[in-house]
């Protein structure tokens, strides 16, 4: 495995940033971060925030993949599912040669189609202890762009199942990133996990497990887990001893909200001693996803007239950012710059945090006079779908600005 297991690139990274840049800079993002992320353009003042786009972890994932292009020029590539949630991204790689291979409905993986000859990138979300295994005894080569947040929730997870906690994990279940954390606590025997989407499930998890009075029947918890839990789970005797963690890319103050809810029902319950001894907190919330929403928290302290998000429809940070925002102003969220239209002033968005919620038109958005519009992208969204997107805004207004 030490000559077919790469986790820290090809040292390539000097040959493919001309081309990373080239494709996914934008001098129009540069002209305001240089203006204190602050500009004029005709009656539009734009704001952008202070983190937003790209975080280390996609620059990372980004850049190995290009890297592996670089150096392997003749061999089959094939990337496990998307590198990260943005299909202009995932669109270049497919322009590179790459070749994607997509789960089932059920999330799982056939490489049947992998050789020895071949080489696979493990995307920024990482994968299953089975997929791993199963790529490892191909013997081709495995280039590792997993996040190292992620890792850290692993590592934490691994921790809880080696000491005998069940793992509540705030994610969704059938997200690759969730996927791949739940399976960590199969290194151990009787590992166990169970995935909560939200406070709402949580609560339910916490009221099964303290034995509040109308807590949910046996049957009817094992009925709304189902698919979520790990196989034989048992809510009687798994959720005596629980450690929270998270997806990395949830709304970061839900999961913390969600860890000291859960330990506060434990302790009302059991009493303060029995918390201190079988719950156990995270303290794995990724700083990439925080400062990011910290960012749009600052701006919403004097929140725009209407605030754009920029990132794929299946980006949970994305999702979320859209979802802060709305809380404080009239919030758009676009998947890419095409679905801003100059010519008519029309714009296409997903008004709900569900991913699969369907996408709606509206031509009178944008309205007369001066205005103020803040901008933020998710940790997948590149810097130039950011532009063409904000450049689009300005051409309905008549205002013509460089790329």
């Amino acid at each position: 495995m030490k000559d077919t297991y790469f986790r820290k690139g090809f040292g390539l990274k000097a040959e493919v940033k001309p081309v990373i840049d080239t494709e996914y800079h934008s001098a129009l993002l540069e002209r305001i971060r240089s203006r204190a992320y602050t500009d004029r353009f005709g009656d539009i003042t734009v704001r952008l925030a202070k983190d937003f786009g790209f975080c280390y972890g996609v620059d990372r994932a980004v850049d190995y993949a290009y890297q592996t292009r670089h150096k392997f020029p003749d061999k089959r590539i094939f990337l496990v599912g998307e590198i990260i949630h943005n299909p202009h991204v995932n669109h270049r790689l497919e322009e590179k040669g790459i070749e994607f291979l997509y789960p089932s409905t059920d999330g799982q993986f056939d490489f049947t189609e992998v050789t020895a000859d071949d080489v696979v990138i493990i995307p920024a979300f990482g994968v299953t202890i089975h997929d791993m295994k199963v790529l490892q005894e191909k013997e081709c080569v495995l280039v590792d762009t997993t996040c190292g947040s992620v890792l850290l929730v692993w590592k934490r997870v691994d921790g809880y199942a080696r000491d005998g906690f069940t793992a509540i994990i705030h994610g969704k279940y059938q997200h690759e990133e969730s996927r791949a954390t739940a399976s960590q606590v199969l290194r151990h025997e009787g590992g166990k996990y169970i995935v909560v989407r939200n406070m709402e499930e949580a609560v339910m998890v916490g009221d099964y497990m303290t034995g509040r009075p109308g807590h949910m029947t046996r049957d009817d918890f094992m009925a709304r887990f189902t698919r979520r839990t790990s196989d034989g789970f048992d809510p009687d005797r798994d959720l005596r001893k629980v450690g929270v963690a998270n997806q990395t890319t949830m709304l970061a103050t839900e999961s913390l909200a969600i860890g000291a809810r859960l330990r506060e029902m434990m302790a009302e319950s059991m009493g303060e001693e029995h918390a201190a001894g079988h719950f156990r907190s995270f303290g794995t919330i990724c700083s990439a996803t925080q400062e990011r929403q910290d960012a749009v928290l600052e701006m919403m302290e004097d929140p725009p007239d209407i605030m754009l998000v920029v990132g794929g429809y299946n980006s949970s940070n994305t999702n979320h950012l859209a979802h802060l925002c709305r809380e404080y102003t009239t919030t758009f969220h676009v998947k890419d710059a095409e679905c801003i239209d100059p010519d008519t002033g029309a714009i296409n968005h997903k008004p709900e945090l569900d991913p699969h919620a369907p996408e709606v038109t509206d031509w009178n958005w944008l309205p007369p006079g001066p205005l103020q519009l803040g901008i933020t992208a998710g940790a997948s969204t590149p810097n130039n779908e950011i532009g063409k997107a904000l450049a689009r805004i300005l051409a309905i207004r008549g205002v013509e600005a460089e790329l």
